[in-house]
């Protein structure tokens, strides 16, 4: 089921270029549309002492130089369009009524919007209550479900104190990733992303270099079901981490693993009775602490708590897991112990030890397993919802959370704010080199996991009102805000910042 905006209503600011030069009584009159043009213009040169003909200059050059921000109005026109008449786009401004006129000259089609509210013509100004109450009421807009964007901190205060959601606009590209993300369908468009690059989905370290791993892709294949994105060999016995000669390392003849094995055979599946020859050989590599090892090779000791996690689960998923019961002590002592907390020789955050234990418990298929591990497990994820991370530390938190039924809208705010304009997520880094310490991330791999952890989360049950202190969050899920779009539509340039800094210059004596 597609996610649907929580937001029917999108209230911003056209003009503010003209209204921000001065907040003096004759020009607050002068919007709200109390005395003409010529006298404000008069008023304010009485003011400053400065000769009204030269006020109006520098007024008409900034109106002269207004320029619309045609790639943010294509996307509010796009985003609108797919709302199926779901989302109504207004314009509120505090503009005087020849400024107002002036500008809806320069642009022909004004269709974007389904009306237009200026302070000249409703009589108020922001930030004053009664201008929003007017709209509101003219409109029927809903508060709670309407945005509101203003570059003006005051503006947007007074949006919120009436329950809209108050958005004050900072950067163009940040508006427009929130406006994709408020009003877009994050599952459907993360889907797009994997699907145009699929086979392409590759691994990155965090300097910059490209590498090809099997790990990655099987972890993508887990999480989508669908064998067209990777790129993968043909199912071997045995895996290696990297596909082909291994980057960054020590050797490029890395030998093959135990973790990386064991992913395939969970994943992949195979002949049963292969598998358990590859069991046979993993149970050769178990320290003097009964701790089973990374690689197949005697000389490379080598092991991890989350490697140590995904063998098991292999092994558990065939009813071997008595075999490692000595690992299986330790990863427990982890885990009540915290020990994950700076994440672990290979792996980059905590998040990555609990998802991996929440998928040992959900294909271990052992009922004692779950019964010693789980309450213990819901402790320590409760403990890290709402902790900062990356999209991918996020999507697995999300996924684990689901799977022991807990609710966290906090994180799932914090991930949908990731999302990219192209629909993927910011890459999060899931392993890194034990020696050298440089993360290994891939983007498709986060988009993947992002896109499962929205779709569990949306299973989710909310819990009862009664005993939820967080604001409930309807599901589907929504984000951010939408629109401080047309906000940057109508910028000053040029010849008219020269002009109107000429003019400010000449008025600032009078405010020291």
């Amino acid at each position: 089921m597609p996610l649907t905006s929580n937001y029917t209503t999108l209230i911003f600011d056209i003009g503010d270029a003209l209204r921000n030069i001065l907040s003096s009584s004759p020009w607050i009159d002068y919007e709200r549309g109390k005395i003409s043009q010529a006298e404000c213009y008069a008023r304010v040169g009485g003011e400053f002492s400065i000769d009204p003909t030269e006020v109006g200059r520098a007024f008409a050059d900034a109106r002269d130089s207004l320029q619309s921000n045609e790639d943010l109005i294509s996307v509010i026109r796009h985003l609108k369009a797919r709302s199926n008449g779901m989302l109504r786009v207004f314009a509120m401004s505090n503009i005087s009524a020849p400024d107002y006129e002036d500008i809806r000259n320069k642009l022909a089609d004004w269709s974007l919007f389904d009306d237009i509210f200026t302070s000249a013509g409703v009589g108020e100004r922001k930030p004053t209550l009664g201008f929003y109450k007017a709209v509101l009421s003219s409109t029927g807009a809903d508060p709670s479900r309407t945005i509101f964007v203003d570059d003006k901190t005051e503006n947007v205060l007074s949006a919120r104190s009436l329950g809209m959601r108050g958005i004050i606009f900072d950067d163009n590209r940040k508006v427009i990733r929130a406006l994709y993300n408020l009003l877009g369908e994050p599952v459907e468009r993360g889907r797009e992303y994997l699907t145009l690059n699929a086979k392409k989905l590759q691994s990155v370290t965090d300097t910059g270099i490209l590498l090809r791993d099997n790990f990655a892709q099987l972890l993508i294949l887990e999480a989508t079901h669908d064998r067209s994105l990777v790129d993968l060999p043909d199912t071997p016995r045995i895996w290696n981490f990297f596909e082909g000669k291994a980057v960054l390392c020590s050797t490029e003849d890395l030998p093959s693993d135990l973790e990386t094995t064991s992913l395939g055979w969970t994943i992949l599946n195979g002949a049963e009775d292969v598998a358990h020859s590859v069991m046979d050989e993993m149970l050769d590599y178990i320290d003097d602490d009964g701790i089973i090892q990374l690689y197949f090779d005697h000389r490379r000791p080598r092991f991890d708590p989350v490697a140590c996690i995904n063998i098991l689960a292999l092994f558990y998923s065939y009813g071997r897991g008595h075999q490692l019961n000595r690992t299986l002590h330790w990863i427990r002592e982890v885990l009540l112990h915290r020990a994950y907390l700076d994440g672990t020789r290979y792996y980059a955050t905590p998040e990555c030890f609990l998802y991996f234990l929440g998928r040992l418990l959900q294909i271990g298929n052992d009922v004692n397993l779950v019964a010693d591990l789980k309450p213990l497990l819901i402790e320590r994820v409760q403990e890290r919802i709402g902790a900062k991370g990356d999209a991918l530390a996020l999507s697995m938190r999300l996924r684990v959370c689901a799977y022991l039924g807990l609710r966290s809208d906090v994180d799932i705010h914090a991930l949908l704010s990731l999302q990219c304009e192209d629909g993927s997520w910011e890459i999060g880094w899931i392993y890194h080199y034990g020696v050298s310490g440089i993360n290994i991330g891939n983007r498709g791999l986060t988009t993947a996991m992002a896109i499962k952890a929205i779709v569990e989360m949306q299973r989710c049950p909310s819990p009862p009102p009664s005993t939820s202190l967080a604001p409930k969050i309807p599901s589907p899920v929504r984000l951010t805000s939408l629109p401080n779009l047309l906000l940057s539509a109508f910028y000053i340039t040029g010849a008219s910042l020269q002009s109107l800094a000429a003019l400010l210059r000449r008025m600032l004596p009078y405010y020291q």
